[in-house]
């Protein structure tokens, strides 16, 4: 059961710099997320830079060279794409293979990944998960990433 997405705290994060890399692969569910958090980040201020990537297997490459770019530096990156579950064990690869790399991004440049690449098992699930004003993972997403990007700051890092 998918929980409302909670309303962040509506506390100006101006001066913020984010990056969505979105998949476009599955662009229905994965267009909704991402105007979703555009429109998150909007509300507070937040500067947004969208990378649209063919597929959620190529998001790491592309968080990658993002978290290493010293032109535009990012305070946080939003991962978007949907996979969905087909009759063989690929979707469940790729999707091992995408958190694996996400993590590594993270943790080897102290900077927020938001992790919103999801593995589902049918379009319904997804049309609950996307499509759903109330239930938006392009909402959460945003909220964390907002709330990282000022943990972080808090930190000095």
């Amino acid at each position: 059961m998918l929980k409302k997405a909670s309303k962040a705290r509506a506390k100006r994060a101006g001066g913020r710099r984010v990056a969505i890399v979105a998949s476009r692969y599955n662009a229905r569910y994965v267009n909704s997320m991402l105007r979703a958090a555009k429109a998150e980040f909007a509300k507070v201020g937040v500067t947004a830079e969208v990378v649209r990537v063919p597929g959620a297997f190529e998001i790491p490459a592309v968080a990658s060279a993002l978290a290493k770019r010293l032109a535009k530096p990012v305070d946080a990156i939003l991962c978007l794409g949907i996979i969905l579950r087909g009759e063989t064990t690929h979707a469940e690869h790729i999707g091992q293979a995408v958190t694996g790399a996400l993590a590594q991004i993270q943790v080897g440049h102290s900077l927020p990944v938001i992790h919103e690449v999801l593995l589902l098992e049918n379009k319904e699930q997804a049309r609950e998960r996307c499509l759903d004003a109330r239930h938006n993972r392009g909402i959460e997403a945003a909220r964390t990433a907002i709330e990282m990007t000022r943990v972080m700051r808090r930190l000095g890092a």
